[in-house]
């Protein structure tokens, strides 16, 4: 296949938050810049960890790799995007506009749209203008979570469309003039992501149902943008070398059997697919052991053994780890964090509470739908009226609690962007338009088809939903890191935004504030992996949320094998790469903890979330 061989220009890596992204954006940076190649390396993710995995600090400027000569880095700080942007719609004004004019006009520009649009603005300017690449002879981005991206993909089409209906030059950013100067550098953006010549969408998933099954979707909804050129990477595919090993076995037989009922969609594309690597994908050693056990295919069979096994010999002084020798290293150790308490315990907790709100926050792909799910089902198991929502953009807690009757006190939604655009456009419209003459309301529908307007709607309804605490318990699963961060920000700066259009302010948003800052009202738990960039993102999101006067309930340890009797070299590997980042949770980050063992079968459906409640050990 085409790629690494003959790499596009431009590369695009995109997929379910958690399924490697970065360590196989940055494998692929890494070994195009040791073939002598000129390479950026771009995170267009709010919540980037290219640091983590680089070993150097990285901003928003290209910043020299050590020991990769030709890879440059970068970060787009939507945060410091938006100061950059705002600052140049204002700036020229200072001194010439009454100070009250100027403070009106940066109020006009200090809302979440802005933050979005002006990180978009820097990520046209690599793709879509060629003088801000000229000097590289590849571009590789990294991606935000699905959802998100999806989003960030839109905007080149949506915002032209809007620039060109436009007429009347101001929209809910304020003033159009800056971006009816950038309106030619979105339409070359729009070209660039569609041109096969130029651009290659590397979708990557993991050997699950739930990845494989994004990655089906973002396949067709990249079909929709006109987007066809795009591949499918299979990363961390696990093949057992301990067969007495009933967790080896367990996790080969999962990825098998997803690899098997791989959607129809995804048959026919081009595949690769990369080993499983216990000690993690940090560091430039490890970036290049993972691209090297990368193989190409073909529709007849899927090779994960070879691709395993090539996993194992680059990195073999890393993985070659005996049973016995880990519990030498780490054995009290592990005892000691696999004595975390289980989830069932936090349960009792939260029936305790019968009403309020509890938010599963952390990195994409790090179970959140899952710790969601399981506890609002164990809640309404014990006759509580219980209600489970989403914010995420992706959706998948509504396939996770399909295949099985519920409770009958647990009720299941979904904050759906489309629907809450379109119910948010039709109040306002029926309120504010009411009054107008026909220009006004002409000037209003036109105002409210900016692509801004979601992010409002989004807003109001995520607030509707956390005001159903009131009398009973809502658990809600968030979208990933950054576009939660950027949700909750939004609380400050949405009256300003939405009073344009209406003075009418909802209850449900002047107490969400309040209500999330309530300890009495709202749990935050932080979800995480015990893996270094959940953990260190999930530090980030405490310090965030403590800025913001929110402190979390605990955190939730997913996915750990440490209470496991595993004795396959791979998994004992990993066992031991999971001790210093559960004991960094536990002594330096989390107030209280609990712990998730990983499960023999995928947690879907009711039968296995109520197993996720108990130690996994006793289950095989």
């Amino acid at each position: 296949m085409d790629f690494p061989n003959r790499p596009t220009r431009n590369l695009f890596f995109t997929g379910k938050g958690g399924v490697g992204k970065t360590s196989l954006a940055c494998a692929t940076a890494v070994v195009l810049a040791q073939r002598g190649l000129r390479v950026l390396l771009v995170s267009t993710d709010p919540a980037s960890n290219l640091d983590e995995v680089l070993g150097v600090r990285i901003g928003a400027e290209p910043t020299q790799v050590p020991g990769a000569e030709g890879l440059r880095a970068l970060n787009l700080d939507p945060v410091a995007a938006a100061a950059r942007y705002r600052e140049r719609m204002v700036g020229p004004y200072r001194g010439l506009l009454p100070p009250a004019a100027i403070a009106s006009m940066e109020e006009q520009f200090s809302g979440s749209c802005t933050t979005e649009i002006a990180a978009f603005d820097e990520f046209s300017r690599l793709l879509g203008d060629p003088s801000a690449t000229s000097d590289v002879d590849h571009v590789v981005f990294d991606t935000a979570p699905t959802g998100h991206t999806l989003r960030l993909l839109t905007l080149p089409s949506a915002w032209s469309g809007f620039l060109e209906e436009n007429t009347t030059g101001t929209s809910c950013l304020g003033p159009l003039a800056g971006l009816a100067s950038q309106q030619q550098l979105y339409q070359q953006t729009v070209s660039s992501l569609a041109d096969a010549e130029r651009t290659t969408f590397l979708l990557v998933a993991r050997p699950e149902r739930s990845a494989l099954r994004e990655a089906s979707r973002t396949g067709r909804e990249l079909a929709e943008l006109g987007i066809h050129n795009w591949q499918l990477l299979v990363n961390g595919v696990f093949v057992a070398r301990d067969p007495s090993d009933p967790w080896a076995a367990a996790l080969q037989r999962r990825g098998e059997q997803a690899l098997a009922d791989l959607p129809e969609d995804l048959r026919s594309a081009p595949r690769m697919h990369f080993g499983y690597f216990g000690q993690g994908t940090v560091g430039l050693d490890a970036l290049r052991s993972l691209a090297a056990s990368g193989l190409g295919v073909d529709d007849q069979g899927p090779g994960v053994e070879q691709a395993n096994v090539i996993a194992g010999e680059v990195s073999a002084d890393k993985l070659r780890v005996s049973a016995g020798h880990a519990e030498v290293d780490g054995g009290a150790a592990r005892q000691e964090y696999a004595a975390l308490p289980p989830l069932r315990e936090l349960v009792d907790e939260l029936a305790a509470r019968g009403h309020g709100v509890v938010l599963a926050m952390g990195k994409g792909g790090v179970g959140k739908t899952t710790v969601a799910a399981a506890l609002a089902l164990a809640l309404a198991d014990r006759g509580l009226a219980v209600h489970l929502s989403t914010t995420d953009p992706a959706a998948h807690l509504v396939a996770a609690m399909s295949s099985d009757p519920l409770p009958p006190t647990l009720t299941i939604g979904r904050i759906d962007p489309q629907a809450e655009t379109e119910r948010y456009s039709q109040e306002i419209l029926g309120r504010a338009g009411a009054e107008l003459d026909a220009r006004g309301r002409a000037l209003l529908e036109e105002d409210l088809r900016s692509p801004c307007t979601e992010e409002i709607a989004v807003f109001r309804a995520f607030a509707d939903t956390v005001a159903l605490g009131s009398d009973r318990l809502v658990v809600l699963d968030t979208a990933p890191t950054g576009h939660t961060v950027l949700l909750l920000d939004a609380a400050l700066a949405y009256h300003r935004e939405v009073s344009r259009q209406a003075s009418h302010l909802p209850d449900s948003v002047r107490q969400l504030l309040p209500r999330l800052r309530d300890p009495a009202f709202t749990c935050v738990l932080v979800v995480t992996l015990p893996e270094a960039t959940p953990v260190h993102e999930a530090s980030a999101l405490q310090d965030d949320l403590r800025r913001a006067a929110i402190e979390p309930w605990g955190w939730v340890i997913n996915q750990s094998l440490l209470a496991l009797p595993v004795t396959d070299p791979g998994l004992v590997e990993r066992q031991r790469a999971e001790l210093r980042f559960v004991e960094e949770v536990v002594h330096r980050h989390a107030a209280r903890s609990w712990l998730v063992d990983w499960q023999p079968e995928p947690p879907v459906g009711c039968k296995p979330l109520r197993q996720l409640l108990q130690r996994a050990s006793s289950s095989l």
